[in-house]
Formats: structure tokens, sequence, C-alpha cells
């Protein structure tokens, strides 16, 4: 019982406080932008979307941060979504870029893309010798006697048998 009584008066503050509290991890009115594909490589098409924008709705994307500019977003096959598009300009250097979104009805919507360079291969593969040396005529020599000798023997085999067969 003693526990208790300590316990309540130690407690009753903190739920006090978390039901009466302000809005402590809410960041203002912003709503959220998709951005797709969320990690695209220079010179990608990006399709934005949100529906801070409201139905019917219309908006002004700003991709600046990363150096493609505004872009319009207009009303899409959603009813309640906005969508935009915009190209990753090829210089873009690697690193997550803030996009913003502001729409007619005042609302702003945010959301962030990363952008990673994608190496291309370049020289000869190391893959060993293979067939990309060049022709070996001792070895394509050999490789014709072999088939050759199967040839002929296949052929006098069958005959032997044919012959054979006849005589009985």
């Amino acid at each position: 019982m003693r526990t208790t009584a300590r316990l309540l008066p130690a407690t009753a503050p903190a739920a006090a406080t978390i039901g009466l509290g302000a809005h402590g991890a809410y960041a203002g009115d912003f709503a959220v932008m998709e951005a797709f594909p969320s990690t695209a490589a220079p010179g990608a098409t990006i399709t934005v979307n949100t529906a801070a924008c409201g139905p019917g709705g219309r908006g002004v994307g700003d991709a600046r941060s990363l150096g493609a500019g505004g872009f319009r977003l207009s009303a899409g096959t959603h009813k309640k979504v906005v969508v935009g598009r915009f190209k990753v300009p090829h210089d873009t250097e690697p690193g997550t870029y803030p996009i913003e979104v502001s729409c007619k009805n005042d609302k702003p919507a945010t959301g962030d893309l990363a952008v990673r360079h994608h190496k291309r291969p370049s020289g000869h593969v190391h893959t060993g010798v293979g067939g990309s040396v060049g022709p070996d005529i001792t070895k394509i020599a050999a490789g014709v006697a072999v088939l050759a000798a199967a040839a002929v023997g296949g052929t006098l085999l069958l005959r032997r048998r044919a012959s054979g067969a006849q005589g009985s």
C-alpha cells in the first residue's frame, strides 16, 4: 500500500502532461509528398504526388535544391491526389534533396529524393582466356581429325552390321 501511495502522486503529473500536452512531435501543417522512384540516378524522370491540394486541386512544385527548377502538379487519376513530374539534371551530385509543393489551397507538402550515381562498366571483362585469344590451328586440326575418325568408324560399323544381317 505504501508503494502505491508513492507511485500514484509521481505518475499523475506525467499522465496529465501527456494527456493535455501540445503537439510536441508535430512539425507544422506540412503534408506528405511522395516521389517515385524515391531513389534515382541523374537523368531519371521523377513523378511526385500528394493529397495536400485536395480533390481537383493544383499546385506548384519546387525541385531547385537539386537543380531541376519548378514543375506543375494537377489532378491525377485518383480523385484526391495531384501529380507532377520533373527530370533530375545530369550534373546532380549524389545526396538527399528536399522537394516542396505549394498547393493553391495554401497547404504545403514536402518530401525527399535520394540521388545515387550508377557506375557504368568500363574496360574489358576479366573472365579468363576462353575463345577470345584467337584460333589455335593445332587444336582445330586435332578436332577435325577426331570427328573424321568417328565418321569413318561409324560408317564402317554400320556397313558391317548391314552386310552381316543379310547373310543370316
